[in-house]
């Protein structure tokens, strides 16, 4: 069962439980599909009873930081995770839970981040990541095998133009097509990682099918500017991307740079196999 299987992890992680020979339940977003909403424990706990899936992955969320969305995430993230675990452990308690984490949701010195950097809730969207993990943390010990994953920034083609790196490319391919718009970035040195979500997927896979360890930061472990993606898009149709772009004045960042430390997934066997050149051009020709 994936909850948020509308986004680009639930179709990469719906594809590679069906080529596992598994039957895949996608549930969407907004999370009311039929009678389920994950807000509501009763649709959730019928849920649970009707299909005692063997693994339930939670992706569901407005991945923003902004406050407006406080109540949303709130209700998606921290209610709906506690509704999927007591669901789990009173109707179907042999199935494997994962929750989705952020890198967002700890400290950040600029320094990678792994499993034992302190977290810290620096927004409503933090807020939530971590309440959503005390309570994965709780009914581990009431024997609910549920894993945290802390995602880190990951694309493919199927990117909204809201994300930066969706943003650019398209940009570049209607510049190299004749368009003369100017496309505005905020801040091109902040560096952040550019993980393809296929391979962000696989990572969650491995993770939940692992007896030993049950959270874990899944990340490249390298980082990229967005001055890198820019000058890598542009380059590819010949063009300086100096030439086409306006930064914007009195941007703030969220942060300079975001990179994980993603030792521990590695040593169950992972390892990314899209590289950030790959998945530049596969974003471009998408």
């Amino acid at each position: 069962m994936i909850l948020g299987a509308n986004g680009q992890d639930g179709h990469y992680l719906s594809e590679l439980l069906k080529q596992e020979k598994f039957e895949v339940v996608c549930l969407g977003r907004p999370l009311q599909q039929g009678d389920f909403d994950v807000r509501d424990f009763g649709s959730v706990s019928a849920a649970i009873q009707r299909h005692k899936p063997s693994f339930l992955f939670h992706l569901a969320a407005n991945s923003t930081t902004r406050h407006d969305a406080m109540f949303e995430n709130h209700a998606t993230i921290c209610t709906g995770t506690v509704n999927l675990l007591e669901s789990v452990r009173l109707y179907s308690p042999d199935t494997r839970v994962f929750i989705s984490g952020s890198g967002l949701q700890f400290r950040n010195d600029g320094r990678p981040i792994d499993e034992q950097t302190p977290f810290e809730a620096r927004d409503p969207y933090s807020v939530s990541r971590i309440h959503s993990v005390y309570a994965a943390r709780y009914f581990r010990t009431l024997g609910i095998k549920a894993y945290v994953g802390y995602f880190f920034n990951h694309d493919s083609p199927l990117r909204s133009d809201r994300h930066v790196s969706r943003k650019i490319t398209d940009a570049v391919n209607r510049i190299a097509g004749g368009s003369k718009e100017i496309l505005e970035i905020g801040n091109v040195e902040v560096v952040k990682e550019w993980g393809f979500a296929g391979d962000i997927v696989r990572a969650m896979w491995t993770l939940v099918n692992n007896d030993v360890e049950f959270e874990a930061v899944l990340g490249t472990g390298e980082g990229h500017s967005i001055r890198e993606w820019l000058q890598l898009c542009f380059d590819k149709v010949g063009l300086r991307w100096q030439d086409h772009v306006k930064i914007k004045e009195n941007f703030k960042a969220e942060y300079f740079s975001l990179v994980s430390d993603p030792a521990l997934i590695r040593s169950m066997g992972w390892k990314p196999s899209i590289s950030f050149e790959q998945l530049a051009e596969m974003m471009m020709k998408a």
